[in-house]
Parts: C-alpha cells; structure tokens; sequence
C-alpha cells in the first residue's frame, strides 16, 4: 500500500464523515429555522392568540351594537332608550341633570357626517 492509497482513503473517510455531519446539521438548523421549523411555529401560535383575542373583542362589540338596533326597533321599542338616544343626538338635557360623558359610549353614538 502506497502512501497516496492510504491518504485517499482518510480522505474518503473524512469526507463521508464530513457529509453525515453537515446534513445533520442541515435538518437540525431547519427544525429550528426553516419555514416550518418551531421557530415560524411558535409566531404563529402567537399570531393566533392575538387574532382570537381581536374575534372576541369585535364580537363583544357586535353584540353590543345588535342589542343596542334591537332595543330601538320600532316592534321592541323601549321607551328609556329612545329618550337616552334623543337626548344624546341631540345634545339636550334637564337643567337639573349631571351628565358624565364616556368617549367610547359618545363615539359610537355620534352620527357619521358626509363630508
């Protein structure tokens, strides 16, 4: 056996080895970062708390907001509701009244203007 026979074959050995352990390494980096891996997993799971808290959120105020056209539908008409809707359109009152406003309450109240 000659010298250049026994170094190919450390060569051969040495880069099979080699191989095994980049592609190891390759599949592993891509279980944490690829596409797919649990690092996107973990955002999306994020994602999806955030977006479910948002579902909740806008179906609360959609209940409300039906509620609210139900109360002053003209067959269900309740009679304190009207009043507390005309007095907040039209911005009256009694003299003897203490009014404490809630922006958020004013702001779904206040009528969309055309411009």
């Amino acid at each position: 056996m000659t010298f250049s026979h026994s170094l190919r074959r450390r060569i051969r050995r040495v880069s099979v080895s080699f191989l095994g352990v980049s592609a190891t390494f390759y599949f592993v980096f891509h279980v944490f970062h690829g596409d797919r891996g649990l690092i996107a997993w973990v955002q999306l799971r994020q994602q999806v708390v955030k977006v479910e808290a948002t579902a909740k959120a806008l179906a609360a105020e959609r209940q409300y907001l039906e509620n609210t056209v139900r109360l002053l539908h003209p067959e269900s008409l309740d009679p304190d509701m009207l009043d507390e809707r005309a007095r907040l359109m039209l911005n009256f009152g009694h003299p003897d009244e203490l009014v404490i406003l809630d922006p958020q309450v004013a702001e779904h109240a206040t009528p969309e203007r055309s411009q």
